[in-house]
């Protein structure tokens, strides 16, 4: 009988990593392919390419929509409900932004990928938890950032057949209505979650779905009532720290993701080949991730790595040769890598706050990112040009830096840490 039960459990195991994996993956295919989709639909659609930066905005308000309500959500409705219906939504989002006639209907797809991506996201802690969980996250990001490779790369092949290459993104909905139909079928009545995860950025995979083991021990407990009040100032002081290192690490992640096909465009190159091009930044980001935080010395690792970031954004914004700059995106796609896992791990360890909580601050400091930082690059690329406005990565990570300045800590971090390890079981 415990034989049985125990391949019941195999098997629903296994089921579900491959739906979760299913339905990151093709999100991974898709958000690796937004920037060729931006600039293709500029051609398309004869729209300033500055304009498009809209549509990266409609997936960041799809975000933070999620961010406020998937937990509530998760609290009335079943896991497998909340599958189904973000992989729906989302697949109704890329149909949309894939065959989009005129602008509206394109930021509509931007804001349905969104909404449908993050709900995705957002039921990946919970059907992948237990106890070999970080094996079972690791297998799903390393198929996930594989597909995000083969993005641009399909999108410049079949833009250059003839065809508007945004329709290969269209490849994505049928894993995503395969996997509406799956969970459909194999539901199984489950309870709605009493504390759900919130969804964290579904391009930076190696920090899709963290929980209790990336994050440490969950305390259920907030700041009233666990921090005395003299630590109290001094908790919330690292939090909003924490938060703007996360907003910093994504809006230079999120320039580049958006803007990379386009500043290739600059150069003079065919929208087409372009997109080829394009995989270089998540080629540079799937290594990046491959390999993991550079440490070195007792430098904070955003460090080397923002400097690494910081070479290829002078490749990218120095240089008007196609090589040079997809060289710059590479390099930079790999500097860039481990910003965001880091600077979230980092935030989610503050003491005093349970994991949970200061999960859902770092989603809503990714939602701010992506909403705000691709603008503000098109902005300036009104007032400049493309080329000159990429060099507004520079300050942001010059920020980062100084938020994430040696391993040192100060009086109150040592106090709250002695706290904790005193308190917490």
């Amino acid at each position: 009988m415990s034989a049985e039960i125990t391949e019941m459990s195999g098997v629903r195991i296994r089921r579900d990593e491959v739906q979760i994996g299913i339905g990151l993956s093709s999100m991974g295919f898709v958000l690796a392919g937004l920037g060729a989709c931006i600039a293709i639909l500029a051609r398309d659609l004869d729209e300033p390419t500055s304009r498009l930066a809209l549509l990266s905005s409609g997936f960041a308000i799809g975000l933070l929509i999620v961010a406020l309500v998937g937990p509530r959500l998760l609290r009335t409705w079943p896991i497998t409900t909340v599958l189904a219906l973000g992989s729906v939504v989302c697949s109704a989002g890329i149909v949309l932004l894939a065959l989009a006639p005129v602008y509206a209907v394109a930021v509509a797809g931007g804001l349905c990928i969104g909404l449908g991506g993050a709900l995705l996201v957002l039921v990946a802690p919970l059907m992948l938890n237990g106890p070999t969980a970080a094996a079972r996250l690791s297998r799903v990001n390393a198929v996930a950032s594989g597909t995000g490779i083969l993005a641009p790369l399909a999108i410049g092949a079949l833009d250059s057949l003839g065809p508007t290459g945004r329709l290969a993104i269209l490849a994505a909905v049928p894993p995503l209505l395969l996997l509406a139909v799956l969970t459909w079928r194999t539901a199984s009545p489950s309870p709605p979650v009493r504390e759900a995860p919130v969804p964290v950025l579904i391009d930076s995979a190696p920090a899709v779905g963290l929980g209790k083991r990336w994050f440490g021990r969950r305390t259920g407990r907030g700041l009233k009532g666990f921090v005395p009040r003299r630590l109290g100032r001094a908790v919330v002081l690292e939090v909003g720290r924490g938060w703007l290192r996360i907003v910093l690490a994504v809006a230079v992640e999120f320039c580049f993701v958006v803007w990379a096909v386009a500043r290739l465009v600059s150069t003079g190159l065919p929208t087409a080949t372009a997109a080829l091009l394009g995989s270089a930044f998540p080629i540079g980001m799937a290594v990046g991730r491959t390999i993991g935080p550079i440490h070195w010395r007792a430098w904070s690792p955003v460090v080397p790595s923002g400097l690494l970031a910081i070479a290829g954004t002078l490749l990218v914004s120095l240089f008007d040769s196609p090589a040079a700059v997809a060289l710059g995106l590479g390099v930079a796609g790999f500097g860039i890598a481990p910003l965001y896992p880091v600077t979230l791990a980092a935030l989610v360890a503050t003491p005093g706050l349970s994991p949970a909580r200061l999960a859902a601050v770092g989603a809503l400091a990714s939602g701010v990112a992506i909403l705000i930082a691709p603008a503000l690059l098109a902005v300036l690329a009104r007032v400049l040009d493309l080329r000159t406005a990429y060099l507004v990565t520079l300050p942001l990570l010059a920020t980062l830096f100084v938020l994430s300045r040696g391993p040192r800590r100060s009086r109150h971090q040592r106090a709250a840490t002695t706290l904790r390890s005193g308190h917490v079981a």
